[in-house]
């Protein structure tokens, strides 16, 4: 049975702690009464309540003493309302916490702006230092979690709610730092870039319509990777969509824009707007102009050397 990003993860971190005493699990209210570590490993898991700021400096300081700690909040919650103890903790010392955030994007939909999360992009991407990805599928969250645990570094994991998206073939040997999904024999075709559960979904369905675009994932997202990705997506295409569930304002298109001054980088994003009402995360996603005939036009307008659609509020 496929699990979800953040089930994955939890069930992946349970049985690496098996392995490692060191590693810790530290939760903001969020684990419940079957949380899986907590059941395997009690005397490593700590529920800090709704004090996402202080568990993120509680987790520098095991980090300092040697331990592995892994903490799970919000993605709101992860990053703003615990961003100056994520910059100075994680960024400026350079602490080796792992951060995962479940509910990245408008996952919660009906719970509405204050457990959606358009902005984490913008402020972990301007964090020096630390690794930041959006795995797509339960074999890339597992694959992020096993390198996070083995690596000294900060790490922010973004994932959603309850999707269960299949994962996508990649090399047995790890996560590739692009990883070409479908390179058609034409090199002038469109080149559709996917971030994170719901960018890439939009892009498989896109491919499904038009199966001559080429299609290249991402799973690592901060400045050092993508400058790296950008190297290697420009030496195969000079035009792109990248479609990533965030603002346009310090997304990933508007990175690569920067990385990549010779090609065109059109975007399929969640724009400026202010949700006004509720939904389902479908529902939502289109209110905010994230679906499948936006991905189609913006290909269309990249096609016929179109500028980017100007979304209303923008």
């Amino acid at each position: 049975m496929t699990l979800s990003g953040r089930d994955a993860y939890r069930d992946e971190l349970t049985h690496l702690a098996t392995e490692d005493e060191r590693i810790l699990c530290l939760e903001a209210d969020l684990g419940g009464s079957k949380h899986p570590f907590a059941a395997g490993h009690p005397d490593r898991f700590f529920n800090l309540g709704i004090a996402e700021g202080a568990m993120v400096d509680m987790a520098a300081g095991l980090a300092a003493a040697g331990y592995k700690p892994f903490v799970s909040t919000f993605a709101p919650f992860a990053a703003l309302r615990a961003a100056e103890s994520v910059k100075l903790s994680l960024g400026y010392f350079g602490a080796g916490v792992t951060i995962v955030a479940p509910y990245a994007g408008v996952a919660g939909a009906w719970f509405g702006t204050t457990h959606q999360c358009l902005e984490d992009f913008a402020v972990l991407r301007g964090i020096p230092g630390i690794v930041v990805a959006a795995p797509h599928g339960e074999e890339e969250m597992r694959a992020v979690v096993r390198g996070a645990a083995v690596s000294d570094r900060p790490h922010y994991i973004r994932t959603g709610r309850n999707a269960k998206p299949a994962s996508l073939p990649r090399p047995a040997t790890g996560i590739p730092l692009v990883n070409w999904e479908h390179v058609p024999e034409e090199s002038d075709e469109v080149c559709l870039v996917s971030v994170g559960e719901t960018g890439t979904e939009l892009a498989l369905r896109a491919r499904e319509a038009h199966p001559a675009l080429a299609h290249a994932h991402l799973c690592f997202v901060d400045h050092h990777h993508l400058q790296q990705a950008a190297d290697e997506l420009s030496a195969r295409y000079h035009r792109f969509v990248v479609v990533e569930e965030h603002r346009p304002d310090g997304g990933v298109a508007s990175a690569l824009a920067l990385l990549m001054p010779g090609c065109t980088v059109h975007t399929v994003n969640a724009g400026h707007e202010w949700l006004s009402c509720g939904g389902d995360h479908a529902e939502v996603l289109t209110q905010l102009g994230m679906d499948l005939p936006a991905v189609l036009e913006a290909v269309e307008r990249c096609r016929s050397n179109h500028p980017p659609l100007v979304k209303k509020g923008t």
